[in-house]
């Protein structure tokens, strides 16, 4: 603002587009509602083929959520989480690998054997873990040297603590409400917002429609893509961003689309909802791409650990276009017109 009033009071003229955005998506005329029943045989078709995928194939759960062994391991030398994670994965199966603190330490994470329990176990796993990481620890180090608990330990196991089956379960049943209590708390809010439930109908079933995508696109790909697509609290959080940005998204064609109930009271719904879709498209694209240009950013240049939830967030934000434009406008126009409501006016007070 202060830069946008010192260029104003000099009495120069401000633009906000260039030639090439000058006449981006302005104009439009785009029927949306007629590719409605398109989108929808789309939509049901793929989440028929996540179910499916689910069913089958399953998700490949992280330790949060089916319990295991979590290591704090230091090193004598800056190390790389990727390569020792690949060395567990040799040796364990699954195992995660992240820094911790100094660039020298690693949280480790792995299911192997989850279900059993004893001291027999636990040294297993250990052994395992010396032996994954023995060629980044000194060679005299003992297997007794490094396994060994104690404070002020330079090289070594410092801290171990196992998630068990029981507290996964719990930790699953607290993300399961993190999600359908946002998706119920989002209706409400819609509901609230626009004081009309075919809104909140629409707005919610598309946050479900996008919440679904990415888990189902994590089911179809977990076995063969070239990164980690475990599920774990990162994972959620993803979930729940998706739904925060997707809503956003929404929200801003529900506006206009009040602003064009209230103003063009003589047109029938399907305009003012294809016109108002049409009128914000500019921003809808504008918004996605510049979002989606920083999480391709972070997918590619970030690091290993990080390209697991940068997958979820560019699946999310792209899904959430999609839901917004052909799921959750065309459901509201859906459920007004199954109402008798398409020709007449709907509530156009704001909260």
């Amino acid at each position: 603002r202060l830069c946008i009033e010192f260029y104003l009071n000099r009495n120069k003229r401000l633009t906000f587009s260039t030639a090439f955005s000058k006449n981006f998506f302005v104009n439009t005329n785009i029927d949306f509602l007629k590719k409605r029943k398109i989108a929808y045989i789309i939509s049901g078709v793929f989440i028929l083929i996540g179910i499916i995928s689910l069913f089958t194939q399953g998700l490949n759960q992280g330790v949060d959520f089916v319990g295991g062994r979590s290591y704090t391991v230091r090193f004598d030398k800056t190390v790389s989480a990727d390569e020792i994670k690949n060395d567990l994965i040799a040796v364990f199966g699954s195992a995660e690998a992240k820094t911790f603190g100094d660039a020298n330490q690693l949280k480790i994470t792995t299911k192997y054997k989850v279900e059993e329990t004893g001291s027999e176990v636990d040294d297993e796993v250990q052994q395992k873990l010396f032996q994954a990481l023995q060629p980044n620890l000194p060679q005299d180090i003992t297997f007794k040297e490094f396994s060994v608990i104690q404070e002020g330990k330079e090289v070594g196991i410092l801290q171990y603590y196992k998630v068990s089956p029981t507290i996964a379960d719990d930790i699953t049943k607290n993300a399961l409400w993190a999600i359908f209590g946002s998706l119920i708390i989002m209706f409400l809010y819609i509901l609230m917002r626009f004081r009309n439930w075919q809104f909140g109908f629409g707005a919610t079933i598309a946050l479900f429609h996008d919440a679904f995508f990415v888990i189902a696109m994590y089911s179809i790909c977990y076995k063969f893509m070239p990164f980690s697509l475990e599920i774990d609290q990162a994972f959620i959080a993803a979930i729940l961003t998706v739904i925060g940005y997707s809503l956003n998204d929404t929200v801003v064609i529900f506006d206009r689309i009040r602003e064009y109930v209230h103003e063009h009271t003589t047109w029938d719904l399907d305009k003012k909802v294809n016109g108002a879709i049409n009128s914000t498209l500019n921003r809808t694209f504008n918004t996605a791409l510049s979002t989606l240009l920083v999480l391709v950013a972070i997918f590619i240049f970030g690091g290993e650990s990080l390209r697991g939830f940068m997958f979820a967030l560019i699946i999310g934000v792209a899904t959430g276009v999609y839901s917004t434009l052909f799921i959750a406008t065309p459901l509201y126009y859906d459920t007004m017109k199954r109402a008798g409501k398409h020709k007449a006016e709907v509530n156009t007070t704001p909260v």
